[in-house]
């Protein structure tokens, strides 16, 4: 039967709701079902305030009352259950409309990523890194010689910088010695007589003579006594 409706052109299935039609549909039947239950409530309240309104004294008509409350909580049972499914049913349908949706950008990334990637090689990419590398290095390299002054450090020699560092250093402790005053060893030398500036044979002679002298003049008042 199916192959001459396909065939003649039979009457179409329609087309399948989606995610957010079925679930605007069942959020509608949720809605719908809350006010039944909130009706049997009031019925079930209702019927129990007859029963006990006529209670021992008209045993019929609570009964009566007693049974269509019966009736209504079988009602309210079983709305709670096709609640459930429900609730079940479109909490599904919200996560696989999420995962499709979730499916649907991860594709269109995937898509993007292959298109951003499009013509481009590994090898390709090492070689552009390397390149780059290689071009940083010289860009250090000249800004290292662009850093250093031009003329110096040419013709100077380290050795004798620090040669004539040392002689200023002698050059300022000498000036410290002279500047210090005189110690107790210099004191004692002032005081004692200056060294003879003459010979040492004159000062003999000299000696000899005064002696010659003195003897003479002690002979002479020894001769006049």
């Amino acid at each position: 039967m199916s192959v001459f409706r396909n065939i003649f052109g039979g009457k179409k299935e329609p087309a399948a709701p989606s995610a957010q039609e079925s679930m605007q549909q069942l959020r509608e039947t949720e809605d719908m079902l809350m006010k039944k239950q909130e009706f049997l409530e009031k019925k079930i309240s209702g019927e129990i305030a007859t029963a006990k309104k006529h209670g021992t004294a008209n045993k019929r008509l609570a009964l009566q009352a007693l049974k269509r409350k019966k009736n209504y909580e079988k009602q309210l049972t079983h709305i709670d259950g096709v609640m459930n499914t429900i609730q079940f049913q479109r909490e599904s349908l919200e996560n696989a409309a999420t995962n499709a949706e979730v499916l649907q950008v991860m594709g269109s990334a995937a898509k993007a990523m292959k298109s951003a990637h499009k013509g481009l090689e590994v090898d390709q990419v090492h070689d552009l890194m390397e390149d780059i590398a290689e071009q940083q290095e010289v860009a250090n390299e000249i800004a290292e010689a662009i850093s250093n002054p031009v003329g110096f450090r040419s013709d100077i020699d380290e050795d004798d910088l620090l040669k004539e560092l040392e002689e200023l250093e002698e050059e300022d402790l000498n000036k410290q010695l002279l500047n210090v005053g005189p110690t107790p060893v210099d004191s004692i030398s002032a005081k004692l007589p200056a060294a003879p500036t003459e010979d040492l044979p004159a000062a003999a002679k000299r000696t000899a003579k005064k002696q010659e002298d003195d003897d003479l003049a002690e002979l002479e008042a020894w001769a006049n006594a």
